[in-house]
C-alpha cells in the first residue's frame, strides 16, 4: 500500500514538472495545473507516511500557487472585458479555492470579487454563496470586524430573495461574532433589527438569542453555555459552532449555586430552619 502511494506521488511530481516546461508551442508554464499536481503528490506521500517528501511537495505547491492565481486573475479580467462574466466568476472562484489554505486573506478577496461579479449579473444566490465562503474565512482568521460586515451583507441578500429562515441563522452568526468582539450593544441591535424579518419574532432562533444575550448580560456562563451547546448552535457551520463553544462571558462568569439540602438531625429527622436572631433594636432605639 505504501509503495503504491509513493509511486502515485512520484507520478504527480512528474506531471507537475511537465506542466512547468516550456517549448516551441508552449511559451508559458502552466502554474495552475502544476500546483494542483504538487498538491496531489503531497497527499499521496502523506498517506504513505513519507512526511519529508509530502512537506517538499507542499512547499512546491505553495510557491506555484501565487503565480497561478495571478494568471487566473488576469484571465478573469479578460473574460469580463469580453462580456463573459460567468467564465470570469468561475475563474475567480477557482483561484480562491486554490489559494485558500495557503493565503486565506487573498482567498477572501477573490471570493468577494466573485460575489461582486455575480451580484452585478443579478445572480444573487450565487453571490451570497461566495460571500458566505468569505465570511467563514474571516471568522476562521478572527477578523471579526470584517466578518460582521460580510455576514450583514449576506443577510441583506437573503432578505432580498426572501429566504427568511437563513436570515435567522445569519443573525445567530452575527451575534456570536459581535460578542467575540466584546460588543454587546451591536449584538443586541442585530436581534432587535431582526424583529422586522417575517417569522423571526417567536422563532426558536429568536428565543435562543434572547436567552443568550440575557445570560451574557448577567455574566451567567452556565446559561450562555447551555444555549451554545444546544443543537441549534452546534449544527451551524463549523466556524460559527466553534465561536459558540468558545464564548466566555465578561469577567469569567458566575456559576449557579446548587440548591441547599436540608440538614438531618441525629435521629434522622429534618431540622427546622433556624429562626432569625431577634434584632435587639427591633422596637427602635428608645
Amino acid at each position: 500500500m505504501a509503495a503504491q502511494k509513493i509511486n502515485e506521488g512520484l507520478e504527480h511530481l512528474a506531471k507537475a514538472e511537465k506542466y512547468l516546461k516550456t517549448g516551441f508551442l508552449k511559451w508559458k508554464p502552466d502554474y495552475d495545473s502544476a500546483a494542483s499536481e504538487y498538491g496531489k503528490a503531497a497527499v499521496a506521500f502523506k498517506n504513505a507516511k513519507q512526511f519529508e517528501q509530502a512537506k517538499d511537495a507542499c512547499l512546491r505547491e505553495a510557491v506555484k500557487l501565487p503565480e497561478a492565481v495571478q494568471l487566473i486573475e488576469k484571465a478573469s479580467m479578460m473574460y469580463l472585458e469580453n462580456g463573459t462574466p460567468d467564465t470570469a466568476a468561475m475563474a475567480l472562484e477557482r483561484a480562491g479555492k486554490l489559494i485558500e489554505n495557503v493565503d486565506p486573506e487573498k482567498a477572501v478577496q477573490l471570493y468577494q470579487q466573485t460575489a461582486n461579479v455575480f451580484e452585478n449579473e443579478e445572480r444573487l444566490r450565487q453571490a451570497v454563496e461566495l460571500l458566505g465562503k468569505a465570511s467563514r474565512l474571516l471568522v476562521r482568521g478572527r477578523r471579526f470586524d470584517e466578518a460582521a460586515l460580510s455576514i450583514q451583507k449576506e443577510k441583506n441578500i437573503y432578505k432580498e430573495i426572501e429566504n427568511y429562515p437563513t436570515c435567522y441563522k445569519k443573525t445567530i452568526a452575527q451575534v456570536l461574532v459581535h460578542l467575540h468582539r466584546n460588543d454587546y450593544v451591536a449584538a443586541e441591535r442585530c436581534v432587535r433589527e431582526s424583529y422586522s424579518i417575517p417569522g423571526f419574532n417567536g422563532s426558536e432562533d429568536c428565543a435562543a438569542l434572547e436567552q443568550l444575550l440575557e445570560g451574557y448580560d448577567q455574566q451567567d456562563q452556565d446559561q450562555v453555555s447551555e444555549v451554545c451547546n444546544s443543537p441549534l448552535f452546534k449544527y451551524m457551520d463549523n466556524d460559527y459552532a466553534k465561536l459558540g463553544l468558545s464564548l466566555v462571558v465578561p469577567g469569567g462568569g458566575i456559576k449557579k449555586k446548587p440548591a441547599a439540602t436540608p440538614q438531618a438531625t441525629p435521629e434522622g429527622t429534618t431540622a427546622a430552619p433556624a429562626e432569625e436572631e431577634e434584632d435587639e433594636y427591633a422596637g427602635g432605639l428608645c
